[in-house]
Parts: structure tokens; sequence; C-alpha cells
């Protein structure tokens, strides 16, 4: 019972945070952000794919990063999604390439602000070492795209080596193929959030005192995404009628809103359990500031 009234307890907490953290206006931020940041990544990425000899990568990662999200909303941008495939792009190093890792990052920084604000920390860094670091993870993001694309292209190859010689246990490409594919994105996703919890944010957290948040963020952005994609099936017609030749834009900004506010809360809820089991006297802040080895002490 102790350990229930705690968790109420816990979980209210890091809702009224996240109401006075103006959270649902972050969210919003965040998903307008990764929206427009959305298509200078795939920009990036076509280019890299093609600076390496092969576009059909960029396909193959474009399927990797849209694994997890609700067939409906993908659907929706299929079409843009694809145009920005099919063109033709040698200019990598050219500014324009530069330009759109830039708008890129703006994806990052946006993150990068809602941790700072969910975890009560103050960003002591120079901005331009920020954007810096926001642009190494779009970067790193863009070649582990690839990098897992490259494994996906790789696997029918080693599927038909595998079933000459144990046939009975290998009868299905498609199968092991979709399971690899949803294998892949899943722990990508999860890496990536342990990666943005731990070092994207001020301030030092452990993993443990992650780990509630990005286990709360994977669960109800996995429900979020079969609901909401359960809503499109029967009332897509609806953004339709309202937005007429926007609605594949709006679907998707609905969908990243959802998305971006569980992952705001995932962050308040570690900021709470963390704030419940400090000494007293001792501040959120002044806790994330502390070396971990002081931190114990």
């Amino acid at each position: 019972m102790r350990q229930v009234r705690y968790i109420f307890h816990v979980t209210i907490d890091a809702f009224y945070t996240f109401l006075a953290d103006d959270g649902w206006a972050i969210a919003s931020h965040i998903a307008l952000s990764t929206l427009m940041a959305l298509f200078p990544f795939l920009i990036v990425l076509t280019s890299l794919a093609g600076f390496f000899g092969s576009k059909e990568l960029a396909d193959q990662a474009v399927g990797l990063l849209l694994q997890v999200w609700p067939k409906q909303v993908a659907d929706s941008l299929a079409g843009e999604i694809h145009d920005v495939l099919t063109t033709s792009r040698g200019d990598i190093l050219t500014i324009g390439a530069v330009l759109a890792v830039y708008f890129a990052s703006n994806g990052v920084e946006a993150l990068r602000v809602a941790l700072n604000r969910a975890y009560s920390v103050l960003e002591p860094r120079r901005w331009y070492w920020l954007r810096l670091e926001s642009i190494g993870y779009t970067l790193v993001a863009a070649f582990s795209s690839l990098a897992m694309a490259f494994m996906i292209v790789l696997g029918p190859l080693m599927l038909e080596a595998a079933r000459r010689h144990i046939p009975l246990i290998v009868e299905s490409n498609e199968n092991y193929l979709n399971l690899m594919r949803y294998g892949i994105t899943v722990t990508a996703l999860i890496i990536a959030l342990f990666i943005l919890h731990l070092w994207l944010p001020a301030g030092r957290r452990r993993l443990l005192q992650i780990l509630p948040g990005i286990i709360f963020t994977m669960v109800a952005s996995l429900v979020s995404g079969i609901v909401f994609g359960q809503y499109l099936a029967r009332f897509a017609n609806n953004y339709v009628t309202m937005y007429a030749g926007l609605a594949s834009v709006i679907i998707a900004l609905v969908f990243l809103y959802f998305i971006a506010a569980i992952f705001v809360y995932g962050g308040e809820l570690n900021a709470a359990i963390i704030k419940s089991k400090l000494p007293h006297g001792v501040s959120l802040h002044a806790a994330q500031s502390l070396k971990p080895a002081d931190s114990q002490a």
C-alpha cells in the first residue's frame, strides 16, 4: 500500500511540475521543431547515402525511422518523403548541405530545452558549443541510420546463406526481416533515449535515475501510436475535410505533439523520483550538479 501511495504521489508531482514548466507548450515546440527538422535530416541522409554510393540505404533508413509510427501517419508523409529521397543530390559538402545539417539540429535543441526545464537545471555551456553538439548528434543519428539500414540490406543475403545449410529452420525471409526491422528500431530508440537523458541536458544523472522515465516514454509512445492509428483509421477524413492539402502535415504534427508530451513527462517523472529521494534541504538542481562520487557520499 505504501508503494502504491508513493507511485501515486510521484506521478501527480510529475504532472503538476509538467504543468508548471509549461509542458504542453514545450511539447508543441518540440513537435514543430521535429517536423521542420525532419526533411533537412532526410536531405542529409540522402546526401550521405549518395556519397557512399547507395541511395537505397536512404530508403531503408527512412523505413526504420518510420517503423514505429502508426501506418496512417507514415502513409500521410510518404509522398513528400519519396520526393525528398528521389531527388538527386551531390552537394554533401556545399552550403545547402551545411544549412540542412544546421536546421536538422534544431530538433535536438528543442529536446535539450525540454530536458533542462524538466530536470530544473540551468545551462552553463556556451550556445555555440551546444549547437555543435546538436549537429554532432544529428550526424551520428544519420550515420547510425545508414549503418542499421545496411544491416537490413544484408539481412536477406544472410538468411539465404543460412537457408542453404539449415533450410528447416530458416523458412521465410519476410517474417525474420520484419522482426529484425522492428527490433533494431526499438533498440535504437531505447539507446537514443538513454543518450538524450544522460548527456543532452546540463547536470549529471545515473542510469537508474533516468530508467523510469525511459520505460514510461517507450510504453506510452507505443500505446499512443496504436491508439492514434486506430483513431485515424476511423476519423482521418475529418482532417482532410478541415485542413485539405495540409492534412498530412497536421496529422504528423498532432502525432509528434503527443509523443513530445510523453517525452517531456518522462523527464518530469525522473525528476520527481530523484527529488523524492533527496535528503532534506538538498535541491534538485544541486543534486544534479554534484559529481556521482560526491552525490553518493
